[in-house]
């Protein structure tokens, strides 16, 4: 993980320092129950691998007006606090529809 992310989350009292990045592959897709990606390429690339995951994969900001969330790797320290508080607000958004 980006160390910066790390320090972000960290602060905000989130401790992840055994995640580990993993490339998306089909059969992990298809185990998924629900598919959450922060931009539309990444929506994309998903049905390019694994079309008939499409009814399940939905932007993480889908109840924040579609809003798409950019990427901050290699971006300061404010970039990624910014993005923090957008999956923040979009995770929340998500909870009525997944309880």
């Amino acid at each position: 993980m980006d160390k910066t992310a790390q320090d972000v989350l960290q602060d905000h009292g989130l401790e992840l320092a055994t995640h580990r990045a993993r490339q998306v592959k089909g059969d992990m897709l298809r185990q998924a129950d629900l598919i959450l990606a922060m931009e539309r390429s990444h929506i994309q690339h998903i049905s390019e691998i694994a079309p008939e995951v499409h009814g399940k994969t939905f932007l993480i900001g889908k109840w924040q007006n579609d809003e798409e969330i950019p990427d901050p790797y290699r971006k300061s320290r404010p970039a990624f606090e910014h993005v923090h508080g957008l999956l923040s607000a979009s995770i929340e958004s998500w909870l009525p529809y997944l309880r």
